[in-house]
C-alpha cells in the first residue's frame, strides 16, 4: 500500500482512537490512569469505561486497522 493508492483503513465506528487522541480542553481535575500501562489519560478520572493513554490507544487502532 502507498499513499498514492488512496487506501485507508476506516476508523472504528465508535471514534474511540480519535477521541483517546485528543484532549478535551474543557476538562478540568485529576486524569484517569490508562488501564493498560498506568499512564495519566486525556480523560477525567470519572470518565466511565476502560480509559487508555495515547500510546495504547494508538497501539489498540493499529492492532485493529484492516484487521481481517
Amino acid at each position: 500500500m502507498t499513499e498514492d493508492d488512496g487506501a485507508v483503513c476506516p476508523l472504528g465506528p465508535d471514534g474511540s482512537a480519535v477521541r483517546g487522541l485528543t484532549e478535551d480542553p474543557a476538562a478540568t481535575g485529576p486524569r484517569a490512569d490508562c488501564v493498560r500501562c498506568g499512564e495519566p489519560t486525556a480523560y477525567p478520572a470519572e470518565q466511565p469505561g476502560a480509559t487508555l493513554c495515547p500510546v495504547c490507544t494508538w497501539q489498540e487502532a493499529q492492532r485493529g486497522a484492516c484487521s481481517g
